[in-house]
């Protein structure tokens, strides 16, 4: 079965026998090579001494050890530059190992967070709106310049925007999926998968070819929080899988930090209800940075000394028009009243405005900044 390394991957994938279970019988065979040797008719011949497997998982140990199918997902694994580090293996997370739950093994592709370095975790609402999405860039960006690797769920939304922030200012990021490790999901993130190979990695507790269901969600959180040294809710509802990944957080003992926002949007709910707990505010890369204890980088290069330069190009009236937009997105009615501008020159000044990389329209008569 492709040596020893085959039967442990056999092992670690078989469903749904549970994590604790697995390391139990682990430690009573020592390998999966035994386990497979001894529990092959385990219906017959060992269920009596293994009182504490149900019928189900005694049915599930007997139909693995008699497919051959896992012989071709190892080799297919190995070719594809899978990684497979279980529990045991020397390189497995040491801020996974000391945690209750901890996963029985990790599917990866790519690097491993270095533990040496501080990680962050960045989530929030996969329909995000521009202002969450702006917040998340941001904090991505600066901390991944100071260092700080940036951990998330490659979903929509908050996990995408900032993960693709922080690979965008040369940092490193990871990725867990609630899905096979090789499955790509959401499909639309597939340059983002395979950027996070090349720029930090991808992870997964669940086996090759493991559909992105529903309970797996939840579990993949608790790795995400498990991984790094504080979660940032970026924008939450308030029930929604990012309060879960703090919730899991606090658990472990890591510390939150949520973004405040309107308290008209829905989205801003779950942040206020953790920062009523007690979950520290985001209010700055550079504020929180210091309570990490990461000396904060000056952030000004040749991008930013352009943008100064532009600025100081604008005629007023462009001024006028773009102090007036925000981060929210604001209409035409609106820009008019504040602006005082007749239609005619208001509309040139925004075209103007976006040529120029200021704003941009998000939808008919919509205007957000940059």
């Amino acid at each position: 079965m492709g040596g020893n390394e085959g039967y442990e991957w056999w092992f670690a994938g078989i469903r749904p026998l549970s994590d604790k279970k697995k390391k139990l019988l682990r430690e009573i065979y020592g390998s999966g090579k035994e386990i497979y040797k001894n529990l092959y008719n385990i219906e017959e011949k060992h269920s009596h001494r293994l009182k504490w497997l149900t019928s189900k998982d005694i049915q599930a140990i007997g139909h693995a050890a008699r497919t051959q199918d896992i012989i071709r997902q190892y080799e297919e694994a190995m070719e594809q530059g899978i990684r497979f580090v279980p529990y045991y293996a020397k390189e497995y997370p040491r801020k996974l190992s000391g945690l209750d739950g901890m996963p029985y093994a990790l599917y990866v592709k790519g690097k491993l967070p270095d533990e040496e370095r501080p990680a962050v975790a960045i989530v929030g609402a996969r329909r995000c709106t521009p202002y969450g999405e702006e917040m998340a860039i941001v904090f991505a960006e600066k901390l991944a310049l100071a260092g700080v690797q940036i951990i998330s769920g490659m979903a929509n939304g908050i996990d995408g925007a900032a993960q693709r922030a922080a690979i965008g200012a040369g940092g490193q990021s990871f990725g867990v999926l609630g899905c096979g490790i090789d499955v790509c999901y959401p499909r639309e993130n597939k340059g983002l998968y395979g950027d996070l190979q090349v720029h930090g990695g991808i992870m997964s507790e669940q086996p090759m070819g493991a559909p992105p269901l529903r309970e797996y969600f939840p579990a993949r959180n608790r790795i995400i929080s498990g991984l790094s040294d504080l979660v940032l809710v970026m924008e939450a509802k308030e029930r929604s899988g990012s309060l879960i990944t703090a919730d899991l957080a606090l658990e472990q003992g890591k510390d939150i930090y949520a973004l405040p926002g309107p308290v008209t949007s829905e989205l801003s709910r779950g942040c206020h209800a953790l920062i009523r707990q007690g979950a520290g505010i985001l209010i700055s890369p550079e504020m929180l940075l210091e309570d990490m204890g990461i000396e904060s980088l000056c952030f000004t290069d040749e991008k930013d000394d352009e943008g100064e330069k532009n600025k100081k190009k604008l005629e007023s009236k462009e001024k006028l028009v773009y102090a007036s937009i925000g981060l929210f997105p604001k209409n035409l009615n609106t820009l008019l009243a504040e602006t005082k501008l007749p239609t005619a020159e208001l509309m040139r000044i925004l075209v103007s405005l976006e040529i120029k990389g200021y704003i941009r329209e998000l939808s008919k008569n919509y205007f957000i900044k940059a």
